[in-house]
This record gives structure tokens, C-alpha cells and sequence, in this order.
């Protein structure tokens, strides 16, 4: 099916604009008089190619529109009248585009939680399987305040952990800093000033060994870079295998300081996650 950019009037007069899945322009103008709407324009929308990185949704956007969209379901407000008032007052354009493909999915006969399963970067499987639960429950608007609790309190967490990092990150890139500039300028300007002195071959060992290490770094800065470039990338590669975030989260549980910490953690967001499913009715071997 393609998708069909429109332009509709309503009743009362408002113009509102949006986007269908349809075969045809003919099948786009049905469904917008099922809904009520006086077609106006519709324009067939063209292919876009976009790089995209991440969701472009912060957690502040989801947990506003997770508890916007329960104060509606509560008030009484039918599913997809409150995806579509969502979609068109939002300020977040990727937010926006979202709910609308939820939208035209829960008016194609699909449910909502299905909806949400299809952009898994925004939803996880926790959002989706929650809605699913307050679904079949009839207490979809009391899971959705219990999901924005949940996203606030784990991104409190999440920038309390961030907070504790900034110390000790910040003490390592300044010392790799300080090394470096010692390493390119300061011990070279020393190893200049011994040779004019004429006392460079009586220097001591340990002094000789540190002037020697600056001239390896200058000599072979650019296998230096394009070694840690690759050190860098090889990293990356296995941490995104599952083989290889496993090892890395169990060494990082064993670590003399940072393992308690992470422990903590991990318990943590387990018992608050587990809270949560219990308490939307969900059975706990499934949450489990």
C-alpha cells in the first residue's frame, strides 16, 4: 500500500492534515468520509531516504505523552481520536510521524499495543507488553500512569548514575592530556636543553627511559591514533554481539569498585521493572 498525505475538513470547520495507507486515492476518500472529514487535498507522498540515528524522542516527550494520552483514555476519549489530537499538536515531528503510523495501524483493524511493537527504538518490550496488558485488563489508562512513573524514576537513576561517572571520567581524559602534552612538548624541550648542556649520556636510566618513550610517541603517533581508532571500533563491534555484552556485563559485575555499584543498579531497575508488571496484572512467570 502506498501512503497518501491529505487535507480534510470537519464538521466544525477545522482543516486538518494527515497521512493514510491506502491502494488508491478512491479508498483514501472513503475512509476519510467514514471518519467524518471532507477531503480536501490528497496527495500521494513520495519515497524519502533519511539516515537516522536514534528515535529523536527524548524520555521528558515519552513520559508527557504517555501521560497526556492516559488523561484522554481516561476522560473517555476513543483510541484513535486521541492518537490523532496527539499527533497533530505535538512539537516533535518524529514523535508526531510515530503516532500517526500508530494510528493508521489501529484504524486498519490492528490493536494498539501492536502499533507500538512496530517502532521497538521508542517502545520496548516492557511499553508494549504493559499496554497489552492494560488492554485486556480495561485499565489501559492506569498502566500508562504507571509506565510514565517508571520512565521518570529510570531516568532519575540513569542521571544519578551519569552524575557519579563525571568525577572519574574527567580525571581520566585529563590525565590521557597530561601524558600527551608531556610526551609531544615537555620532555622534548628538556631532552634539547640536556644535549646543549652536553649531559645527555650521563642522564639516568629512568630519565633516559621516559625520553625514549616520547620519541617512540612522536615517531609512531599515527599507528598510535589508527591503533586506538581500531581498539575503539573492535570494541564496539563485540560489545553489539550477544556473546560479547554478556561478557563484558559480567566483567563489568566483578570490577573492585564499579561491580557494587553496577550490582545495585541491576537490582534496582529489576525489582522496579518487576513492580510494575506485577502490579498491571501481569503473571509473574510471564514477567518473569
Amino acid at each position: 500500500m502506498a501512503e497518501w498525505v491529505y487535507e480534510a475538513r470537519t464538521r466544525a470547520g477545522e482543516v486538518q492534515t494527515g497521512m493514510i495507507e491506502a491502494d488508491s486515492k478512491e479508498a483514501v476518500q472513503s475512509r476519510l468520509r467514514a471518519r467524518q472529514l471532507n477531503p480536501l487535498k490528497i496527495k500521494k507522498k513520495g519515497r524519502q531516504r533519511k539516515l537516522s540515528f536514534g528515535t529523536g524522542v527524548t524520555p521528558k516527550e515519552l513520559v508527557v505523552f504517555t501521560r497526556q494520552f492516559a488523561t484522554m483514555i481516561d476522560a473517555g476519549l476513543p483510541l484513535v481520536q486521541c492518537l490523532d489530537i496527539l499527533s497533530s499538536r505535538g512539537d516533535n515531528k518524529a514523535l508526531n510521524a510515530i503516532l500517526k503510523d500508530v494510528k493508521d495501524h489501529v484504524e486498519q483493524g490492528g490493536t494498539f499495543s501492536e502499533g507500538l511493537g512496530k517502532h521497538p527504538k521508542l517502545f520496548d518490550e516492557l511499553f508494549v507488553n504493559l499496554v497489552r496488558a492494560g488492554e485486556m485488563g480495561g485499565i489501559l489508562d492506569t498502566i500508562l500512569n504507571r509506565l510514565a512513573g517508571y520512565i521518570e524514576k529510570r531516568v532519575k537513576l540513569a542521571r544519578q548514575v551519569r552524575g557519579a561517572m563525571v568525577y572519574p571520567v574527567a580525571i581520566f581524559f585529563v590525565a590521557i592530556i597530561v601524558v600527551v602534552v608531556m610526551l609531544a612538548w615537555v620532555i622534548p624541550s628538556f631532552k634539547t636543553m640536556f644535549s646543549e648542556f652536553g649531559g645527555e649520556d650521563g642522564l639516568p636510566a629512568l630519565t633516559q627511559l621516559v625520553i625514549t618513550a616520547s620519541e617512540g610517541f612522536l615517531n609512531n603517533v599515527h599507528w598510535i591514533i589508527l591503533g586506538t581508532g581500531a581498539f575503539v571500533f573492535t570494541i564496539t563491534w563485540i560489545y553489539r554481539q550477544p556473546v560479547g555484552k554478556h561478557f563484558f556485563h559480567r566483567t563489568l559485575l566483578v570490577l573492585p569498585i564499579l561491580g557494587p555499584v553496577m550490582r545495585k543498579i541491576s537490582v534496582a531497575r529489576f525489582t522496579r521493572t518487576l513492580g510494575t508488571l506485577l502490579s498491571a496484572g501481569v503473571p509473574i512467570l510471564d514477567a518473569l
